[in-house]
């Protein structure tokens, strides 16, 4: 049976997210525009090889733009697309549906506990 296009999509945005690192650098570009070096001091434990890799990942999937500033010396900077930018919402719905997850885990923690306590 043939994926929908909806499966498909949905599966492309899990596997892109489930790539080590990518949701923290785009995380944190969503501060604004950062130069290599800063991003490597921001996420945390990762090494060069490895950033530069996910970075050029991102900006070929469009997510981000790399722009050489016309300086001496020459300086990188890195900063989120537009499509990059709809991050902040699958973090903003994810932390939502989360939250819910919790709550509801709270309630049924609670029920229990009065459960115990009422025998």
């Amino acid at each position: 049976m043939p994926e929908s296009p909806s499966c498909r999509c949905f599966r492309m945005a899990i596997d892109l997210l489930a790539k080590p690192w990518t949701g923290q650098i785009l995380w944190i570009l969503q501060e604004g525009p950062l130069r290599f070096n800063e991003l490597a001091t921001k996420v945390q434990g990762i090494g060069e090889k490895v950033l530069s890799a996910r970075l050029k990942e991102l900006e070929c999937q469009g997510l981000l733009v790399r722009r050489v500033l016309p300086t001496t010396p020459v300086r990188v900077e890195y900063e989120l697309t537009c499509k990059g930018e709809g991050f902040r919402q699958v973090v903003e719905a994810v932390t939502q549906w989360g939250t819910q997850i919790a709550e509801a885990e709270a309630q049924v923690q609670a029920q229990a506990q009065a459960q115990i306590q009422a025998r």
